[in-house]
Formats: C-alpha cells, sequence, structure tokens
C-alpha cells in the first residue's frame, strides 16, 4: 500500500507538472498569435479600401502610424551610419483605416549632404528593381512612404520635403518620416516624426503646433513652411520573431551599449547647441533689448522669443545632465572599491 501511495503521488505530481508546461505553452502561443495578428490581412479588403480612397475627401484622414520594431530599428541604424550627411530610404506597409502600419524598409543608394538628400536615377531604378524582386518572393507590403534623416536638428518637414511628399501624395497613400539618429543618440530615445502634407489650395485651421528646438539657422524654413503639414501620432509593435531577434542583438551589443556615452559620442552637436542659444540670445536681445527679455508674461499670454530660447536652454541643460548622471552611476558601478 506504500509503495502504490507514492505511486499516485508521483503521478499526480508529474500530470501537474504537464498541464503547468501546456497552460504556459498555450499561454505563449496566444501570445504569439497576438503579437502576429498585425501581419495578417486580406489582400482583397486592400485593394477595396484603396479603391474607394477616403483620403480625398479629409486631408486629415490619417491621424496614426504603427511601426514595427524591425522596421525603426533599420530607420534609426541607417540614420546613424549616415552621420552628419542625410540619408533616404523607403517604407513598406499597408494602409487601413485611418491608419498607416509600417512593416519594413528599405536604404536607398543617395548621396545625401548635411541639409537636403534627393533620390536621383540611380535610386529610382533601385527602387524599381526592389518592388520587381519582392513581389517575385512574394512580399505582399507595398510601398507607403518614404523616410530621411535630420541630423541634429529636429523632425519637420523643410521646403524640399514638403515638396517632394506632395508629389509622392499624387500616389496615396503616402506617409514622410523624419528620423534625427543626433538627437535620439542624445537624449536615449528615438526621435522620429510621422507627417503628411495638405492639397495645395487647403487652409488647415489654427491649432497650437508642438514645440520643438529648431536651430537658429533652419527657423526660416521652419516657419515657412509649418503650415502645409500635419504630424500623425505614432507607436510601436513587435511581432514573436522581433523579440527573439532583439534579445539576440541585445546579448551582443549590450557591452557596447553599456560602454558608450553620449556626452562623447555627440561631442559637436552639444557645442552646437550651446552656440545655438547663444546666438538666439544675441538676436532677441537685438529685437527686443534687455527690458522685454527681462519683462515678466502673464499665463495668458503666448510665449515669446525669449521664452522659447529658455527651453531650448532647459532642454540642453538637461540633456547634459542626464549624460552626467549615466556616466556617475556607471563609475560607482564599476569602480567600486
Amino acid at each position: 500500500f506504500g509503495f502504490l501511495h507514492r505511486f499516485s503521488l508521483r503521478c499526480a505530481e508529474h500530470h501537474k507538472r504537464r498541464k503547468a508546461m501546456q497552460e504556459a505553452k498555450d499561454k505563449f502561443l496566444a501570445e504569439c498569435r497576438e503579437l502576429d495578428s498585425i501581419y495578417h490581412h486580406s489582400p482583397e479588403d486592400y485593394l477595396q479600401f484603396l479603391r474607394s480612397r477616403p483620403w480625398r475627401n479629409d486631408p486629415k484622414y490619417f491621424t496614426h502610424v504603427k511601426i514595427s520594431a524591425l522596421a525603426l530599428l533599420k530607420m534609426v541604424m541607417h540614420a546613424v551610419s549616415g552621420g552628419k550627411l542625410e540619408i533616404m530610404g523607403l517604407l513598406q506597409g499597408r494602409a487601413e483605416e485611418h491608419t498607416f502600419v509600417i512593416m519594413d524598409t528599405f536604404a536607398l543608394p543617395v548621396e545625401g549632404t548635411e541639409t537636403r538628400v534627393n533620390a536621383g536615377d540611380q535610386a529610382n531604378a533601385y527602387m524599381v528593381e526592389f518592388g520587381r524582386v519582392s513581389e517575385e518572393l512574394g512580399r505582399q507590403e507595398k510601398i507607403v512612404g518614404w523616410y530621411h534623416s535630420h541630423p541634429g536638428y529636429g523632425c519637420w518637414m523643410s521646403g524640399i520635403d514638403v515638396r517632394t511628399q506632395s508629389l509622392n501624395q499624387q500616389l496615396d497613400p503616402y506617409l514622410a518620416i523624419v528620423v534625427d539618429p543626433v538627437r535620439t543618440i542624445s537624449s536615449g530615445r528615438v526621435n522620429i516624426g510621422c507627417f503628411r502634407t495638405f492639397p495645395e489650395n487647403y487652409t488647415p485651421p489654427e491649432d497650437r503646433q508642438e514645440y520643438q528646438s529648431i536651430p537658429i539657422d533652419k527657423m526660416d524654413d521652419f516657419g515657412v513652411h509649418s503650415k502645409r503639414y500635419y504630424k500623425l501620432e505614432h507607436s510601436f509593435f513587435k511581432s514573436s520573431t522581433d523579440n527573439q531577434m532583439l534579445d539576440l542583438l541585445w546579448n551582443k551589443y549590450w557591452v557596447s551599449t553599456l560602454s558608450s556615452s553620449p556626452l562623447l559620442v555627440n561631442r559637436d552637436y552639444y557645442t552646437q547647441q550651446v552656440g545655438d542659444v547663444a546666438a538666439k540670445m544675441v538676436q532677441v536681445e537685438a529685437q527686443g533689448g534687455r527690458h522685454s527679455m527681462l519683462g515678466r508674461r502673464s499665463a495668458q499670454q503666448s510665449a515669446g522669443p525669449f521664452d522659447q530660447v529658455v527651453r531650448d536652454s532647459n532642454k540642453s541643460a538637461i540633456e547634459h545632465v542626464t549624460g552626467l548622471m549615466n556616466q556617475v552611476m556607471k563609475h560607482s558601478l564599476f569602480n567600486f572599491r
């Protein structure tokens, strides 16, 4: 009887373990299905959506962008590899009701400068060949937009960007994404913006624009074209495969990530920020004098030029302090005696 009792207890324990393992497996598969559900869609429904063209009747029809972890990683790495030069690439995915879904990206072989980037004949031929090969491989993602970088001067649309996007939107739906690799490294989070332009004769309503720190030599270009486009909200998603890929990348690059310092990598950017704030201070003082600079502003009044300079200097100081705090924490952790 003692043997049978022990055997029954072991069988019950084994059954509980198997049940727990099966429940964990079912939960994992359910999470994978939920993560991967965004990759499944009907091509027929997508074609019907494209034929209906609801964005033609609403200039701000698209309001949100979902970006995969793979696409985000490729865009940021491409932008960082360009250094101070602008880079350019295309977005692959699909459009849904009020939403763009970006699945993947690919870089274009273009030569950019520190202020602009344009696709030439070589890039156009590359796009055509890439699309043909993708269709042959059975990939359902279509080209739904383009991305480029603004190294060090924020995510917004210049005059050239607005003209390029307006031309591309004739082949709607089409999206523009801007990435700032320098500010991404400096702040520790991805600095990215998603945009679409308004029709040529459309006058947008007066909306309060989000604050941006724009270098003084870019202010004119930013102000002239800021009413020609609008910004879309964005979010990120990961598939089960993306999770595994990111874990492998972290296991390989965690040492270099931990040992790097934004203060050293972005030395030129921090120097440029200080010089930019000083130039803006001189400009404000020349326009309004010291009395207007030191005068108080009520809560109901809109922010003036000096208030914007203060915000720029605060932003620069916070990034400096954050970088110093990171270095102090690393020193305390790895140089403890």
